[in-house]
């Protein structure tokens, strides 16, 4: 059964880095397509970065390009989000999900195109 674990959430100060991890377990992460997505309190679910790990092809939310940096370490069955110049705005759980093993396809934000999921991890950014 596959099992995602979230690591790495926490609080910093604006202007401040975090880098979360995502542990894949129960199958590999070559050749899937994965995303991270964030969910604030009283807002919707929103995508915000995500890669196909066959390929290594990226996706940002333009709210985040430019700060934020998906990877993947295959050795490690983990994918990463680094996180830099954060702002208050990007407090909320942060999700892993694990999607298609065929690539990463419109609409790319959709929760619906991740079929597992990991429990989250918070991030808080102060002002």
């Amino acid at each position: 059964q596959v099992q995602l674990v979230e690591f790495g959430g926490g609080s910093v100060q604006g202007g401040g880095s975090l880098r979360l991890s995502c542990a894949l377990s129960g199958d590999t992460i070559t050749r899937r397509c994965m995303g991270w997505f964030r969910q604030a309190p009283g807002k919707e679910r929103e995508g915000v970065a995500a890669i196909y790990t066959g390929g290594g092809s990226t996706y940002y939310a333009d709210s985040v390009k430019g700060r934020f940096t998906i990877s993947q370490d295959n050795a490690k069955n983990t994918v990463y989000l680094q996180m830099t110049s954060l702002k208050p705005e990007d407090t909320a759980m942060y999700y892993c999900a694990a999607g298609s093993i065929y690539g990463c396809y419109s609409p790319l934000w959709s929760p619906s195109r991740y079929k597992y999921w990991g429990q989250g991890t918070q991030v808080t950014v102060s002002s």
